[in-house]
């Protein structure tokens, strides 16, 4: 299978605390080999909510993803995590419920569910139901097990591309409880509904719309005043989509037609940083910039408009504010609209991300005998590569030209 044609694992999810909590008790965690393309995820839904549970459920989903990379059998993992875990007297059920998601580079994926809601999968605009091995799980210490004894589910099966996962915590299928058009919550046959008729609606959308999507109808049915925490996780498999970013002039004033035409070129989106960058694309091929005043924001340099770019950005303080942005979850609700948040979608939204960075220095920014500015610009773009290859999970590369 060729390189182009290769199926991108994109893993995207979208939480809200519970109504004036301000830590989630909730936790989503999600890592990839960058060598082999494996993928790990792990969904746990800590006992209540606030500080209490997200600790709980921190450590439930941190256990699980370390365990899983360890290669140790996922059977294994789920029985340690259950006897590492306290237990609520009053209730008599773990602090926990977790769901872990393993999928292999040969695309066999395999599911440890506990105590969350059953995962939704969907494959070929259709509902698949999975077959599941249920075991009961006996606990060592019989004195502080509960009383109602733990049922791991277990599935394994073989991706396919187009195939999505959705699997999300019980905030979402008990949103609304207790009103009376859903006095029992939405419920978990109304939340596979939904996800098909999203899908449906737009068959491309990607993983982290989707989770948004079922996120935000479940805050609806809360009155958008969440009764606990809520969360969404989607695994979608499906061709890259890919994002050039080009950020300073090259080296050689003579590399210039050579720069623009590697721009031109490029099958995907493109994205340009810099005034001196943006002035040589628009030369070599006779563009004309025009400038977006729609989203102006006094922080944040204006971003411009060119033929064959997604937008045209300021640089240094463009791209700072962008790492700042993805070191922070990357949450550009609530903000002004600007240069950014809009970069920073554009990368959420992509797969595969080039960067291909200019190594010339502004003579109109820095004395040449003081090459701050570039290693500025480069420490800015490997600070934002780290943070897309490490944290979102994307495909990275830089190029210096």
């Amino acid at each position: 299978m060729s390189e182009s044609k290769k199926t991108f694992i994109e893993v995207g999810h979208y939480q809200v605390c519970k109504h004036k909590q301000h830590a989630e008790g909730d936790v989503f965690l999600s890592q990839k080999n960058p060598t082999d393309g494996r993928v790990i995820t792990a969904l746990s839904d800590g006992l209540g909510s606030g500080i209490k549970a997200g600790v709980l459920a921190t450590l439930t989903a941190t256990m699980a993803t370390r365990f899983i990379a360890a290669d140790i059998p996922m059977r294994r993992a789920a029985e340690i995590i259950m006897n590492t875990l306290p237990v609520c007297k009053d209730r008599g059920i773990s602090y926990a419920t977790f769901t872990l998601v393993d999928i292999e580079p040969n695309n066999t994926v395999r599911i440890m569910e506990y105590d969350n809601p059953p995962y939704v999968l969907i494959r070929q605009e259709t509902i698949v139901e999975p077959i599941k091995d249920i075991k009961k799980l006996e606990r060592k210490n019989k004195a502080t097990a509960p009383k109602r004894e733990a049922e791991l589910q277990y599935s394994r099966y073989l991706a396919r591309p187009g195939d999505r996962l959705v699997f999300f915590s019980d905030g979402v299928t008990q949103s609304g409880m207790g009103s009376p058009n859903h006095p029992f919550g939405w419920g978990y046959e109304n939340v596979q509904t939904f996800i098909l008729e999203k899908i449906l609606e737009n068959p491309d959308i990607s993983a982290r719309n989707l989770a948004k999507a079922v996120v935000k109808e479940a805050l609806m049915y809360d009155g958008y005043k969440s009764k606990d925490d809520i969360t969404c996780g989607v695994i979608y498999g499906r061709n890259p989509r890919d994002l050039l970013v080009l950020t300073g002039p090259p080296l050689r004033k003579e590399s210039d037609g050579d720069y623009a035409r590697l721009f031109d070129s490029f099958d995907g989106k493109r994205i340009i940083c810099g005034g001196t960058t943006a002035n040589i694309i628009s030369r070599e091929l006779n563009r004309q910039i025009k400038v977006q005043l729609k989203d102006f924001d006094v922080k944040i340099p204006p971003y411009s408009e060119m033929d064959g770019a997604e937008m045209v950005t300021e640089g240094i303080i463009t791209m700072g504010a962008v790492a700042e942005l993805l070191e922070n979850g990357a949450k550009t609700e609530g903000l002004k609209p600007n240069a950014a948040t809009k970069m920073v979608d554009l990368f959420l939204d992509s797969d595969r991300i080039k960067f291909v960075v200019g190594t010339k220095i502004n003579e109109a920014h820095q004395d040449p005998n003081m090459p701050v500015e570039l290693e500025i610009r480069r420490n800015v773009v490997k600070k934002i590569a780290s943070l897309l290859q490490d944290v979102y999970l994307k495909e990275v590369s830089i190029q210096y030209f």
